[in-house]
């Protein structure tokens, strides 16, 4: 199923999160309808991430944003688990760095791009600078209602150069937040997780949604679209993002590229019987 126009928010459109359902389950009925599809959606990311690194011209860049506990972590566990981990990078934006306050709010951000035949995943990213800085009144309106017009003139330039840019928001509801703190503190290999910040900062829950429907309408493109992903079921949520991505590499027809030596050349000075007869007395003789 191609969940794109689903799940999608339209440039221009008045979008709210409440017209999502985080409790979606789509047609399949549980997890184990949906682990055959899953596990397809994996094996053929696989191959398309092989043939990305193998090209070495264009690059994805993932965005991922979601409340504490919506799984960001997760998807790049279950979702990328067959990619191989020398093409696919993660980068983390938490607190910025004295460096990174130094600098304009893109800064780190950009340094962190993919480059050519990469997977970059940002788990949060730049829009924490319209979000975290608006919500606890770090910097004033003023500085970062501008800060949209910067993001998306970003966007488009990284699209230009060759990165193609795909943003999931990872939708919630409260109730699951805390049902999922209480997880992690029940579970002895989960309790390093636990700050008692998650639970200050959910008293900030709707100044936090408010925050991001308007960063996603206001920066929402045909070129670097937001896909609003229910999330209450991780099984869903994996199904829907690893389909989404499939979809947008299988757009950009990937090729892998012609060899760069004459293999009829290299087979017959390299692999007739003689030579490779030769080539194997040779490690004998250095093995004894």
């Amino acid at each position: 199923m191609d969940f794109r126009k689903r799940f999608i928010v339209e440039p221009g459109s008045k979008f709210k999160l409440a017209d999502f359902n985080p409790a979606d389950k789509g047609q399949h009925e549980n997890h184990q309808a949906a682990a055959a599809e899953i596990a397809r959606h994996a094996d053929v990311l696989a191959r398309l991430q092989y043939k990305l690194y193998a090209e070495g011209k264009r690059s994805l860049l993932i965005v991922l944003q979601g409340l504490d506990a919506s799984g960001k972590d997760g998807v790049i566990r279950h979702v990328m688990t067959g990619t191989n981990p020398q093409g696919v990078n993660v980068t983390c934006f938490k607190q910025p760095t004295h460096e990174e306050l130094a600098h304009d709010f893109l800064w780190r951000a950009h340094h962190h791009t993919p480059g050519c035949g990469e997977i970059m995943i940002f788990n949060r990213s730049h829009y924490e600078d319209v979000l975290v800085v608006r919500v606890h009144n770090i910097v004033p309106r003023s500085v970062w209602s501008l800060r949209y017009e910067r993001i998306r003139e970003f966007e488009k330039l990284l699209v230009q150069a060759g990165t193609q840019v795909i943003k999931f928001y990872l939708h919630i509801k409260p109730e699951e937040q805390l049902n999922r703190f209480k997880e992690r503190l029940d579970d002895p290999h989960r309790n390093w997780k636990i700050r008692e910040s998650d639970y200050i900062e959910r008293k900030y829950w709707p100044a936090y949604i408010e925050a991001m429907e308007e960063a996603i309408r206001e920066t929402t493109t045909k070129h670097a679209p937001w896909f609003i992903i229910p999330s209450n079921h991780k099984w869903f949520r994996d199904l829907v993002i690893s389909s989404i991505l499939v979809n947008k590499l299988e757009e950009m027809q990937l090729q892998i590229p012609k060899p760069a030596v004459d293999l009829k050349a290299i087979r017959l000075r390299y692999h007739s019987a003689k030579i490779e007869q030769d080539h194997n007395a040779i490690l004998e003789v250095k093995r004894t």
